[in-house]
Protein backbone atom coordinates (compact mmCIF):
# COMPACT_ATOMS: atom_id res chain seq x y z
CA UNK A 1 0.00 0.00 0.00
CA UNK A 2 1.38 3.85 -1.28
CA UNK A 3 2.23 5.38 2.17
CA UNK A 4 0.08 7.77 1.97
CA UNK A 5 -3.26 5.90 2.22
CA UNK A 6 -1.28 4.41 5.15
CA UNK A 7 -0.90 7.60 6.99
CA UNK A 8 -4.92 9.01 5.56
CA UNK A 9 -6.10 5.09 7.31
CA UNK A 10 -4.09 5.55 10.77
CA UNK A 11 -6.09 9.23 11.17
CA UNK A 12 -9.00 7.57 10.46
CA UNK A 13 -8.59 4.71 12.93
CA UNK A 14 -7.13 7.34 15.77
CA UNK A 15 -10.34 9.44 15.16
CA UNK A 16 -12.63 5.90 15.31
CA UNK A 17 -10.78 4.91 18.59
CA UNK A 18 -11.01 7.88 20.37
CA UNK A 19 -13.14 7.71 23.29
CA UNK A 20 -16.62 9.70 23.35
CA UNK A 21 -15.92 10.99 26.79
CA UNK A 22 -12.68 13.33 26.96
CA UNK A 23 -10.42 12.56 29.68
CA UNK A 24 -7.74 14.78 31.23
CA UNK A 25 -4.61 14.41 30.00
CA UNK A 26 -5.95 12.95 26.47
CA UNK A 27 -4.67 13.85 23.45
CA UNK A 28 -7.23 17.03 21.67
CA UNK A 29 -9.13 14.81 18.19
CA UNK A 30 -6.79 16.96 16.13
CA UNK A 31 -3.29 16.43 17.60
CA UNK A 32 -4.51 12.24 18.39
CA UNK A 33 -5.46 12.09 14.37
CA UNK A 34 -2.11 13.88 13.70
CA UNK A 35 -0.73 11.04 15.60
CA UNK A 36 -2.01 8.57 14.14
CA UNK A 37 -1.35 9.67 10.52
CA UNK A 38 2.54 9.65 11.05
CA UNK A 39 2.36 6.88 13.06
CA UNK A 40 0.81 4.96 10.69
CA UNK A 41 3.30 6.49 7.95
CA UNK A 42 6.35 5.19 10.08
CA UNK A 43 6.82 1.80 8.71
CA UNK A 44 7.91 2.96 5.52
CA UNK A 45 11.13 4.60 6.70
CA UNK A 46 12.81 1.99 6.01
CA UNK A 47 12.73 3.20 2.27
CA UNK A 48 16.25 5.07 3.53
CA UNK A 49 17.56 1.67 2.80
CA UNK A 50 17.51 2.14 -1.34
CA UNK A 51 19.57 4.74 -1.42
CA UNK A 52 21.89 2.47 0.61
CA UNK A 53 21.76 -0.76 -1.41
CA UNK A 54 18.46 -0.74 -3.92
CA UNK A 55 18.64 -5.10 -3.57
CA UNK A 56 18.88 -4.83 0.32
CA UNK A 57 16.07 -2.64 0.15
CA UNK A 58 14.35 -5.81 -1.48
CA UNK A 59 15.14 -7.75 1.32
CA UNK A 60 14.50 -5.51 4.06
CA UNK A 61 11.47 -3.51 2.92
CA UNK A 62 8.75 -4.45 4.75
CA UNK A 63 10.77 -5.88 7.69
CA UNK A 64 11.17 -5.23 11.23
CA UNK A 65 9.24 -1.91 11.11
CA UNK A 66 6.31 -3.81 9.74
CA UNK A 67 6.97 -6.36 12.17
CA UNK A 68 4.49 -6.91 15.08
CA UNK A 69 6.70 -8.57 17.50
CA UNK A 70 8.74 -4.76 16.87
CA UNK A 71 5.29 -3.08 16.76
CA UNK A 72 4.96 -2.25 20.67
CA UNK A 73 8.75 -1.01 20.97
CA UNK A 74 7.97 1.14 17.97
CA UNK A 75 4.81 2.07 19.77
CA UNK A 76 7.09 3.51 22.61
CA UNK A 77 10.04 4.98 20.92
CA UNK A 78 7.33 6.81 18.78
CA UNK A 79 5.72 7.67 21.64
CA UNK A 80 8.43 9.14 23.67
CA UNK A 81 9.26 11.15 20.58
CA UNK A 82 6.21 12.65 19.87
CA UNK A 83 5.90 13.69 23.88
CA UNK A 84 9.44 15.51 23.30
CA UNK A 85 8.06 17.44 20.48
CA UNK A 86 5.15 18.47 22.10
CA UNK A 87 7.60 19.64 24.98
CA UNK A 88 5.69 17.38 27.44
CA UNK A 89 2.33 18.94 27.51
CA UNK A 90 1.07 15.33 27.20
CA UNK A 91 2.72 12.06 28.77
CA UNK A 92 4.13 9.59 26.53
CA UNK A 93 1.54 6.78 27.84
CA UNK A 94 -1.14 9.60 26.48
CA UNK A 95 0.49 8.60 22.72
CA UNK A 96 1.48 4.94 23.00
CA UNK A 97 -1.94 3.47 22.20
CA UNK A 98 -2.58 6.00 19.08
CA UNK A 99 0.97 4.98 17.77
CA UNK A 100 0.24 1.83 18.30
CA UNK A 101 -2.88 1.93 16.32
CA UNK A 102 -1.51 3.33 13.67
CA UNK A 103 1.49 0.63 13.12
CA UNK A 104 -1.09 -2.01 13.54
CA UNK A 105 -3.27 -0.91 10.77
CA UNK A 106 -0.13 0.19 8.39
CA UNK A 107 0.72 -3.69 8.62
CA UNK A 108 -2.49 -4.55 8.17
CA UNK A 109 -2.67 -2.76 4.80
CA UNK A 110 0.70 -4.17 3.17
CA UNK A 111 -0.57 -7.88 4.48
CA UNK A 112 -3.10 -7.45 1.84
CA UNK A 113 -0.72 -6.93 -1.11
CA UNK A 114 1.28 -8.96 -2.91
CA UNK A 115 4.40 -8.16 -1.88
CA UNK A 116 4.62 -9.39 1.10
CA UNK A 117 5.40 -8.43 4.71
CA UNK A 118 7.76 -10.35 7.28
CA UNK A 119 5.29 -9.67 10.20
CA UNK A 120 7.82 -11.78 12.60
CA UNK A 121 11.13 -9.98 12.02
CA UNK A 122 13.63 -10.17 13.13
CA UNK A 123 13.10 -14.04 14.52
CA UNK A 124 11.73 -14.67 10.51
CA UNK A 125 12.02 -13.43 7.17
CA UNK A 126 8.50 -15.46 6.19
CA UNK A 127 6.15 -12.71 3.98
CA UNK A 128 3.06 -12.72 5.22
CA UNK A 129 0.72 -11.94 2.03
CA UNK A 130 -3.26 -12.18 1.40
CA UNK A 131 -3.42 -10.87 -2.00
CA UNK A 132 -6.22 -9.41 -2.23
CA UNK A 133 -5.55 -5.63 -3.13
CA UNK A 134 -3.36 -3.97 -5.63
CA UNK A 135 -0.73 -1.45 -3.71
CA UNK A 136 -2.41 1.43 -5.32
CA UNK A 137 -5.95 1.13 -5.19
CA UNK A 138 -8.10 4.75 -5.38
CA UNK A 139 -11.16 3.23 -4.63
CA UNK A 140 -9.44 1.77 -0.97
CA UNK A 141 -8.21 5.41 -0.58
CA UNK A 142 -11.32 7.14 -1.67
CA UNK A 143 -13.36 5.22 1.36
CA UNK A 144 -10.62 6.11 3.50
CA UNK A 145 -10.93 9.87 2.47
CA UNK A 146 -14.63 9.54 3.05
CA UNK A 147 -14.89 8.85 6.64
CA UNK A 148 -12.07 11.69 6.99
CA UNK A 149 -14.84 14.12 5.50
CA UNK A 150 -17.13 12.80 7.37
CA UNK A 151 -16.16 12.61 10.84
CA UNK A 152 -14.75 16.59 9.72
CA UNK A 153 -18.48 17.29 8.99
CA UNK A 154 -19.88 15.30 11.69
CA UNK A 155 -17.74 16.49 14.95
CA UNK A 156 -19.50 15.08 17.45
CA UNK A 157 -19.51 11.69 17.16
CA UNK A 158 -16.49 9.05 15.76
CA UNK A 159 -19.57 7.40 13.84
CA UNK A 160 -18.39 8.34 10.44
CA UNK A 161 -14.87 7.34 11.64
CA UNK A 162 -16.54 3.80 12.38
CA UNK A 163 -18.90 3.55 9.30
CA UNK A 164 -15.73 4.40 7.19
CA UNK A 165 -13.67 1.61 8.61
CA UNK A 166 -16.69 -1.13 8.38
CA UNK A 167 -16.64 0.02 4.73
CA UNK A 168 -13.10 -0.25 4.09
CA UNK A 169 -13.38 -3.83 5.83
CA UNK A 170 -16.20 -4.64 3.51
CA UNK A 171 -14.86 -3.52 0.92
CA UNK A 172 -11.90 -5.33 1.47
CA UNK A 173 -13.73 -8.75 2.38
CA UNK A 174 -15.14 -8.51 -1.53
CA UNK A 175 -11.71 -8.35 -2.77
CA UNK A 176 -11.28 -11.61 -1.03
CA UNK A 177 -14.61 -13.40 -2.31
CA UNK A 178 -12.61 -11.98 -6.34
CA UNK A 179 -9.36 -13.05 -5.00
CA UNK A 180 -11.23 -16.69 -4.45
CA UNK A 181 -13.37 -16.13 -7.93
CA UNK A 182 -9.90 -15.37 -9.66
CA UNK A 183 -7.69 -18.62 -8.17
CA UNK A 184 -10.76 -20.77 -9.62
CA UNK A 185 -9.89 -19.78 -12.53
CA UNK A 186 -5.87 -20.85 -12.13
CA UNK A 187 -7.77 -24.24 -10.87
CA UNK A 188 -10.21 -24.80 -14.10
CA UNK A 189 -7.54 -24.44 -16.56
CA UNK A 190 -4.89 -26.92 -14.40
CA UNK A 191 -7.73 -29.04 -14.51
CA UNK A 192 -8.45 -28.66 -18.39
CA UNK A 193 -4.73 -28.99 -18.87
CA UNK A 194 -3.78 -32.03 -16.61
CA UNK A 195 -0.89 -29.81 -15.33
CA UNK A 196 0.50 -31.63 -12.50
CA UNK A 197 2.45 -30.72 -10.12
CA UNK A 198 0.43 -27.03 -10.61
CA UNK A 199 -0.09 -24.36 -8.16
CA UNK A 200 -2.46 -21.27 -9.16
CA UNK A 201 -2.03 -18.12 -7.66
CA UNK A 202 -3.76 -14.76 -8.28
CA UNK A 203 -2.22 -11.47 -8.20
CA UNK A 204 -4.45 -8.04 -8.03
CA UNK A 205 -4.04 -5.71 -10.37
CA UNK A 206 -4.65 -1.95 -11.29
CA UNK A 207 -7.99 -0.10 -12.41
CA UNK A 208 -10.52 -1.97 -10.80
CA UNK A 209 -11.01 -5.05 -7.82
CA UNK A 210 -11.93 -7.44 -10.61
CA UNK A 211 -8.80 -7.35 -12.48
CA UNK A 212 -6.73 -10.29 -11.81
CA UNK A 213 -3.19 -11.87 -13.32
CA UNK A 214 -3.80 -15.18 -12.40
CA UNK A 215 -0.33 -17.69 -12.69
CA UNK A 216 -0.13 -21.33 -12.56
CA UNK A 217 2.87 -22.19 -11.58
CA UNK A 218 4.95 -25.27 -12.36
CA UNK A 219 8.73 -26.37 -11.45
CA UNK A 220 10.34 -24.32 -13.77
CA UNK A 221 7.51 -22.43 -16.01
CA UNK A 222 4.60 -20.31 -15.60
CA UNK A 223 1.42 -19.75 -17.24
CA UNK A 224 0.01 -16.10 -17.67
CA UNK A 225 -3.42 -14.78 -18.19
CA UNK A 226 -5.14 -11.26 -17.58
CA UNK A 227 -8.57 -11.55 -16.73
CA UNK A 228 -11.49 -9.09 -15.63
CA UNK A 229 -14.16 -10.91 -13.61
CA UNK A 230 -16.70 -8.34 -14.88
CA UNK A 231 -15.84 -8.03 -18.61
CA UNK A 232 -18.17 -10.21 -20.24
CA UNK A 233 -16.46 -9.24 -23.84
CA UNK A 234 -12.56 -9.11 -24.83
CA UNK A 235 -12.02 -5.11 -25.38
CA UNK A 236 -11.04 -3.69 -28.89
CA UNK A 237 -7.04 -4.04 -28.87
CA UNK A 238 -5.50 -0.55 -28.71
CA UNK A 239 -3.71 1.04 -31.42
CA UNK A 240 0.61 0.58 -31.48
CA UNK A 241 0.95 4.68 -30.31
CA UNK A 242 -1.59 3.90 -27.19
CA UNK A 243 0.07 4.46 -23.81
CA UNK A 244 1.04 2.25 -20.97
CA UNK A 245 -2.04 3.00 -19.15
CA UNK A 246 -4.15 2.30 -22.07
CA UNK A 247 -2.63 -0.93 -22.87
CA UNK A 248 -2.98 -2.09 -19.46
CA UNK A 249 -6.48 -1.30 -19.08
CA UNK A 250 -7.24 -3.41 -22.49
CA UNK A 251 -5.09 -6.37 -21.52
CA UNK A 252 -7.52 -7.89 -19.14
CA UNK A 253 -9.70 -10.37 -20.64
CA UNK A 254 -13.53 -12.22 -19.78
CA UNK A 255 -12.31 -15.24 -18.21
CA UNK A 256 -13.36 -18.08 -20.86
CA UNK A 257 -11.25 -15.91 -23.34
CA UNK A 258 -8.15 -15.63 -21.25
CA UNK A 259 -4.91 -15.67 -23.21
CA UNK A 260 -2.33 -17.70 -21.53
CA UNK A 261 1.22 -17.21 -21.88
CA UNK A 262 3.98 -19.64 -21.18
CA UNK A 263 7.04 -18.29 -19.35
CA UNK A 264 9.90 -20.76 -18.67
CA UNK A 265 11.49 -19.85 -16.14
CA UNK A 266 15.10 -20.33 -17.21
CA UNK A 267 14.32 -20.12 -21.12
CA UNK A 268 13.37 -22.18 -23.73
CA UNK A 269 16.75 -23.26 -24.98
CA UNK A 270 18.23 -25.83 -23.55
CA UNK A 271 21.81 -24.60 -22.79
CA UNK A 272 20.85 -21.24 -22.32
CA UNK A 273 18.62 -22.79 -19.23
CA UNK A 274 21.49 -24.62 -17.74
CA UNK A 275 23.39 -21.56 -17.72
CA UNK A 276 20.10 -19.61 -16.62
CA UNK A 277 19.93 -22.26 -13.57
CA UNK A 278 23.81 -22.15 -12.48
CA UNK A 279 23.40 -18.08 -12.28
CA UNK A 280 19.93 -18.56 -10.33
CA UNK A 281 21.19 -20.80 -8.63
CA UNK A 282 24.99 -18.75 -7.08
CA UNK A 283 25.23 -17.10 -3.74
CA UNK A 284 25.42 -13.72 -5.89
CA UNK A 285 21.32 -13.93 -6.22
CA UNK A 286 20.82 -15.08 -2.80
CA UNK A 287 19.04 -11.85 -1.59
CA UNK A 288 17.12 -11.76 -4.86
CA UNK A 289 16.00 -15.75 -4.48
CA UNK A 290 14.59 -15.01 -1.50
CA UNK A 291 12.16 -11.57 -2.56
CA UNK A 292 11.56 -12.84 -5.95
CA UNK A 293 8.17 -14.82 -6.15
CA UNK A 294 7.79 -15.67 -9.47
CA UNK A 295 11.59 -15.67 -10.96
CA UNK A 296 11.88 -15.60 -14.49
CA UNK A 297 15.19 -14.83 -17.08
CA UNK A 298 14.41 -11.98 -19.48
CA UNK A 299 17.67 -11.83 -21.29
CA UNK A 300 20.90 -13.62 -21.66
CA UNK A 301 24.15 -11.41 -22.56
CA UNK A 302 27.24 -13.48 -24.04
CA UNK A 303 30.20 -11.26 -24.74
CA UNK A 304 33.75 -12.19 -25.38
CA UNK A 305 34.29 -12.48 -21.38
CA UNK A 306 31.70 -11.43 -19.82
CA UNK A 307 28.28 -13.27 -19.52
CA UNK A 308 25.14 -11.84 -17.75
CA UNK A 309 21.76 -13.76 -17.01
CA UNK A 310 18.94 -11.04 -15.94
CA UNK A 311 15.71 -12.12 -14.47
CA UNK A 312 12.68 -10.30 -13.12
CA UNK A 313 9.71 -11.21 -11.30
CA UNK A 314 6.67 -12.13 -12.95
CA UNK A 315 4.41 -10.64 -9.68
CA UNK A 316 4.90 -7.12 -11.41
CA UNK A 317 4.39 -7.91 -14.91
CA UNK A 318 2.27 -5.67 -16.63
CA UNK A 319 1.54 -4.97 -20.20
CA UNK A 320 3.02 -2.51 -22.12
CA UNK A 321 5.62 -1.28 -19.01
CA UNK A 322 9.19 -2.80 -18.27
CA UNK A 323 9.08 -4.50 -14.78
CA UNK A 324 10.84 -3.07 -12.02
CA UNK A 325 12.97 -5.14 -9.76
CA UNK A 326 15.38 -6.53 -12.22
CA UNK A 327 18.86 -8.20 -11.18
CA UNK A 328 21.34 -10.45 -13.14
CA UNK A 329 24.29 -11.87 -12.19
CA UNK A 330 27.64 -12.08 -14.21
CA UNK A 331 30.83 -13.73 -14.44
CA UNK A 332 34.16 -13.12 -16.42
CA UNK A 333 34.95 -16.27 -17.59
CA UNK A 334 33.17 -20.21 -17.41
CA UNK A 335 35.41 -20.56 -14.15
CA UNK A 336 34.96 -17.41 -12.57
CA UNK A 337 32.52 -16.63 -10.45
CA UNK A 338 28.94 -15.45 -10.33
CA UNK A 339 28.60 -11.25 -8.86
CA UNK A 340 25.32 -9.69 -8.66
CA UNK A 341 25.00 -6.93 -11.04
CA UNK A 342 22.22 -4.20 -11.53
CA UNK A 343 19.68 -3.77 -14.89
CA UNK A 344 21.21 -2.77 -18.04
CA UNK A 345 19.19 -0.30 -20.04
CA UNK A 346 20.94 -0.68 -23.74
CA UNK A 347 19.28 -3.12 -26.40
CA UNK A 348 22.18 -5.84 -26.95
CA UNK A 349 21.54 -9.59 -26.06
CA UNK A 350 18.28 -11.51 -26.46
CA UNK A 351 15.15 -10.80 -24.95
CA UNK A 352 13.49 -13.88 -23.90
CA UNK A 353 10.36 -12.14 -21.94
CA UNK A 354 9.76 -8.38 -22.38
CA UNK A 355 5.58 -8.24 -21.63
CA UNK A 356 2.40 -10.13 -22.14
CA UNK A 357 0.78 -9.52 -25.86
CA UNK A 358 -2.27 -7.40 -26.22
Amino acid sequence: MDTLTHALSGALLARATEPEARREHQLPRRLRMWVGFWAAAFPDADFIVSFIDPIAYLTVHRGITHSVIMLPFWALGLAFLFALIVRQRYSWKAFAAVCALGIGIHIAGDVITAFGTMIFAPFSNWRAQIPTTFIIDLYFTSIIIAGLIASMRWKTARTPAVIGLAVLTGYVGFQAFLYGLALSVGNAYIAAHDLNPARAHAIPQPFSPFNWMVVVEQPKSYRLAYISLLRKEAPSPPPGNASWLRRVYASYRPANEARWQLVQRYGAIEADAKLAEAAWSSESLARYRHFALFPAMYRLDRGRTRTCVWFNDLRFALAGRTMPFRYGACRDGANAPWKLDHPVSNDSGTELFEAFPD
